[in-house]
């Protein structure tokens, strides 16, 4: 069997450069299989804005990954039993991919691993596209190709299902055999090693806000909190251009992460964090709600929209000034999350086991 990756694009500030050299060598090792990336060439490093990759761009990699893939049907490459990884699962090129399967009967399987789409409200394609027939009937099509839909949280599966209710009869205790639909956890067990140089760094007063400036992200709570909390230095991530070099020292030095997200399916940022001693404080909702232990989530009320943030802002401002003056109390709850996070959500070892049984 040879595994083909059909990889995302990688941006150099985002985990899709890590996945683009660590992805390969962990697929090779785990499944014993010769393995292949599909890359679309140079990739434009300008995200369009409130997003994670570049509208435009992103459909010239795509293009190149096809033309690649037709012409390894063209010269006889591809095999029964060879496995397609895409690493993203919004990537329509599996639809041509799928049809020259067909019609040159050559029996592969092919896996998907889903981030976001239509479906979630408060991502991009929900909140510019929504339920267009257009979209919604591709990620149908999307989904049915692939043998094995991979999801990295039970939320994710959850939120997927409520507009995909075909997807259901895949879920749980009585889905039939196949791994149509999988939960497993994303290929980041290289995450420890990468960074480990930034372990044991000083601790300071810095609170981080790691995610996208997006209205689902809402960084307007963030802002109003700085301005109410003075002693303490709060950093904004993305308006300041740091390199990942300098994002990960941060990291080390920070005591807190803050997030009142409206969206989140998983939440690498997080997960770093955690590696490096950073308490994390995140509303009890959206995917934080299964992956969080109870030390370190609020009640998702206070940040449901600003008006409840008004409404609640002081018992925020009490726990973060408890996270942060008692910071050396909540050193081994985080260690405790970081156990957690690490064996259920971010190995791949899963993921490696549906791929190799092909």
């Amino acid at each position: 069997m040879t595994v083909y990756i059909v990889d995302l694009e990688a941006v150099d500030t985002r985990y899709t450069k890590e996945w683009k050299y660590n992805l390969p060598k962990q697929l090779k090792r785990a499944t014993n299989s010769d393995v292949v990336s599909i890359s679309g060439g140079d990739t434009p490093q300008a995200t369009t804005p409130g997003a994670f990759l570049n509208f435009g761009g992103t459909n010239v990699y795509k293009a190149n990954q096809m033309q690649q893939i037709g012409k390894l049907f063209c010269d006889g490459k591809i095999k029964d039993g060879d496995y397609f990884l895409y690493t993203d699962a919004w990537n329509p090129t599996v639809l041509q991919l799928k049809y020259m399967a067909e019609l040159l009967k050559v029996k592969i399987k092919i896996g998907g691993m889903w981030h976001a789409g239509s479906y979630d409200p408060q991502d991009f394609l929900g909140r510019l596209i929504g339920s267009a027939d257009w979209v919604r009937n591709t990620e149908q099509a999307m989904f049915d190709v692939f043998d094995n839909n991979f999801y990295a949280t039970d939320f994710h599966i959850d939120l997927f299902c409520e507009t995909f209710t075909k997807a259901e009869q895949y879920v749980g205790l009585n889905a039939p055999k196949g791994n149509k639909v999988c939960r497993v956890g994303w290929p980041m067990e290289y995450m420890e090693n990468t960074l480990d140089m930034y372990q044991n760094m000083d601790k300071k007063n810095i609170i981080l806000f790691p995610h996208r400036l997006a209205p689902e992200k809402q960084p307007a709570i963030f802002q109003d909190l700085k301005n109410s909390l003075p002693q303490y230095e709060f950093v904004t991530c993305q308006e300041e251009p740091l390199t990942k070099n300098e994002y990960h020292n941060l990291l080390g030095q920070a005591k807190l992460m803050f997030s009142a997200n409206l969206q989140e399916t998983l939440g690498i940022s997080w997960y770093e964090g955690a590696i490096l001693g950073v308490i994390p404080m995140m509303p009890n909702r959206l995917s934080y709600k299964e992956m969080a232990i109870n030390e370190f989530l609020y009640p998702s009320d206070w940040t449901e929209n600003m008006e409840t943030y008004r409404k609640n802002k002081k018992q925020l401002m009490a726990k973060i000034e408890d996270y942060m003056e008692n910071y050396s109390k909540y050193a081994p709850a985080v260690l405790k999350q970081k156990t957690k996070l690490k064996n259920q959500y971010f190995s791949g070892n899963k993921l490696y086991g549906v791929v190799s049984n092909g």
